[in-house]
């Protein structure tokens, strides 16, 4: 059976998931939204970035949503970002498929990471994720504007957003844009740490 579509995010208290320019996605700001995510345990093993962290309920949820990730897809932006940031084995450990315009050759990376660049829109994208998949969830990673196309285009199933108590007042706004006549939530979960709050919805047509 097909797994289901779903993204999974950090964002500020006034909605935004993301600095302006990715200039500044390493920058206070993004490090301040991402702070409950760093001291983790399962985050710096991931990362290869020691032994020790903490362990709990945060990290349990990104030791959950790696499990459950068979593939990923993601945006040309996010690419670019990510590739200046991750360690050489980068931390997906699956394939992963960049919508892009771009042409180029798949780029295999150490530790199970191949990025697959797919010229011809989402749905093709998906498509490649889902097989890929196989009977695992396929993670829609980012960006923001990748995200709100999935969403738009009625391909996410469900979505996790950690909600930081961080204010941004600008940025990527994850919502922006959104085609609310179409889509309505359930929540199906929520929670909180002394970092973070969770929430999880389920998304339907309205």
């Amino acid at each position: 059976m097909a797994g289901k579509v779903f993204f999974s995010v950090s964002m500020s208290l006034d909605g935004f998931i993301a600095p302006e320019s990715p200039e500044e996605l390493m920058g206070r700001q993004w490090m301040e939204l991402q702070r409950w995510v760093f001291p983790q345990r399962f985050f710096r093993a991931n990362l290869k970035l020691g032994k020790g962290g903490e362990e709990g309920r945060d990290n349990d949820i990104l030791r959950e949503t790696f499990e459950r990730t068979g593939a990923s897809v993601m945006g040309k932006r996010m690419f670019d970002g990510g590739a200046q940031a991750w360690p050489e084995e980068a931390p997906f450990h699956t394939p992963v498929f960049v919508v892009t315009h771009e042409k180029r050759d798949p780029w295999e990376r150490p530790g199970g990471t191949t990025f697959h660049f797919v010229n011809d829109g989402i749905g093709h994208a998906l498509d490649l994720a889902r097989e890929a998949a196989g009977d695992r969830d396929v993670r829609v990673a980012g960006g923001g504007t990748t995200i709100l196309e999935y969403v738009n285009a009625g391909l996410i199933d469900e979505f996790s957003i950690a909600l930081s108590p961080v204010l941004f007042g600008s940025g990527v706004r994850l919502f922006e844009g959104v085609d609310a006549g179409r889509i309505a939530l359930e929540q199906v979960r929520a929670e909180s740490s002394p970092r973070v709050t969770h929430v999880d919805y389920a998304v339907r047509e309205r």
